[in-house]
């Protein structure tokens, strides 16, 4: 009989943690921990007698640290790895440095909370293992691993309603001459946003992010691209206005709506419910696009796991707004893509090495 659950090997030098993670994703019927091991030395022999999935791997262990060993793997036998980092400000900058080399996702490290919080850290934690199962690292073929529908016990998944209302019918922004650019991503993201933001020119239109990202990463996340980019790439803060030569990466753990007062568009910044299982919502930042920009936005959906964003792109388009979505081909996972081509919200797909350039011609004057 074929195994049909994603096998993950768990990396960390704290038992507590280790404990704690295995209980988390066994919890998830489509998740089997085959193995955990307190260093990279002790996970390396795990491998040689059964190849897992995915690993998570911890940041900071003895003997030898978690990007060391990541660049081992990548090098010598590509395996999805998620990283589990702690929520520091050298944590997350390791972390987002070792999504650079290949690592598919980012954790932190599960602590204790309100019930919600539990919930809401399982959810994050198990889908992130999910998609990394899916991923296609350093575009390798894999097999998609089978799951088991019948069995699975899924939480409750709200849509956008349950932070913003639907957009009134038949009632899009009359066009203007300034155009926004409204971007969703998960797994796989930071690199594509990274190609994405790094082909802007400095007076490129103004540009409102939605990244799966844990809260405090996305601050890094977002100083790390500041310093590569020619546009100023910023963590959105509540009022922040979307301006030219600028992008504004929603917070982790909040949402981001966009509004306009006037000629002015600006994002509030505001907490709420997991919307399509995620906060910051692709879905929620779609809607409000939708609501308040119409025809003056450029949508844009990125790589990433599962179907955030299909909804809102559709009501996007449904506003008027012009609608892109990156190839399956250069996806790391074409699920959100996919699910917003198969909601009728994408006007064109094209390559991720395409895409600027496109939003760059259909923002022209």
């Amino acid at each position: 009989m074929t195994n049909k659950k994603i096998n993950v090997l768990i990396v960390d030098d704290s038992a507590v943690v280790r404990q704690t993670l295995a209980k988390i994703l066994e919890s998830d019927p489509a998740i089997h921990v085959i193995g955990m091991a307190q260093d990279p030395f002790v996970a390396a022999e795990r491998i040689k007698t059964l190849v897992p999935d995915v690993i998570t791997l911890d940041v900071e262990m003895p003997r030898m640290d978690g990007i060391t060993f990541l660049q081992k793997i990548m090098t010598q036998h590509p395996i999805p790895v998620v990283m589990c980092s702690t929520l520091t400000t050298k944590g997350s900058e390791t972390a987002l440095k070792a999504m650079e080399y290949g690592a598919v996702e980012i954790i932190t490290k599960p602590k204790m909370g309100t019930k919600e919080f539990l919930e809401e850290s399982r959810i994050r934690i198990c889908d992130a293992v999910k998609a990394a199962a899916m991923a296609n690292v350093r575009q390798v073929p894999r097999s998609p691993r089978l799951r088991n529908p019948q069995n699975e016990k899924v939480a409750p998944k709200l849509t956008a309603d349950a932070v913003l209302p639907p957009p009134p019918k038949n009632q899009a922004m009359s066009q203007t001459t300034e155009k926004i650019v409204i971007v969703g991503a998960s797994t796989g993201g930071t690199e594509a946003l990274r190609v994405f933001l790094e082909s802007m020119p400095v007076n490129a239109p103004g540009i409102v992010i939605v990244q799966h990202m844990p809260e405090n990463f996305t601050k890094a996340f977002a100083s790390r691209l500041n310093d590569l980019c020619e546009i100023t790439v910023k963590e959105a803060e509540n009022n922040d206005s979307v301006v030219r030569g600028r992008a504004l990466i929603a917070p982790g753990s909040k949402h981001a709506i966009l509004k306009r007062s006037g000629a002015r568009y600006f994002v509030e910044i505001k907490d709420g419910p997991l919307v399509s299982r995620h906060r910051p919502s692709v879905d929620v930042l779609f809607r409000s696009a939708a609501r308040y920009a119409g025809a003056n936005a450029v949508g844009v959906i990125m790589t990433g796991m599962g179907d955030d964003g299909a909804r809102g792109m559709k009501e996007m388009k449904d506003a008027g707004a012009f609608n892109l979505a990156q190839d399956e081909k250069s996806c790391v996972v074409f699920g959100m893509p996919k699910e917003a081509i198969k909601h009728g919200g994408v006007d064109t797909v094209l390559p991720l090495d395409k895409l600027s350039q496109e939003v760059i011609r259909l923002c022209g004057r």
